[in-house]
């Protein structure tokens, strides 16, 4: 019964593993130079009309915000594919709902 999430912990570990080891070797192995082009504003190859650390409105907050809720939703529905044919139908009923209530929420958004 839980081959399945074994299998999935493994694979997400050695992701995790190669992409430290990636991002470990880049930063010991380049040689890194900070200058002040290299640290100054670009925007289009003009120079900045403005500070470039204006204040967003709240509407793209939300919308971030909303968009991280329903990714972490959707890996909700990654166990239940793996076992599907296994479910009982209190099971399939209750991922019914579940994606009931995210089609409420999506619609809402």
């Amino acid at each position: 019964m839980f081959l399945e999430y074994i299998i999935i912990f493994k694979y997400f570990l050695a992701c995790l593993l190669i992409s430290s080891l990636l991002l470990s070797v880049s930063y010991f192995f380049v040689i890194q130079y900070s200058n002040v082009e290299k640290v100054s504003i670009y925007e289009c190859g003009f120079n900045p009309f403005t500070d470039s650390r204006n204040k967003f409105e709240v509407r793209f907050y939300i919308v971030a915000i909303l968009f991280m809720i329903f990714d972490l939703e959707i890996i909700f529905l990654f166990p239940w594919v793996v076992i599907l044919n296994k479910l009982a139908y209190i099971g399939f009923l209750s991922m019914l709902i579940f994606l009931f209530i995210l089609i409420i929420g999506f619609v809402y958004e």
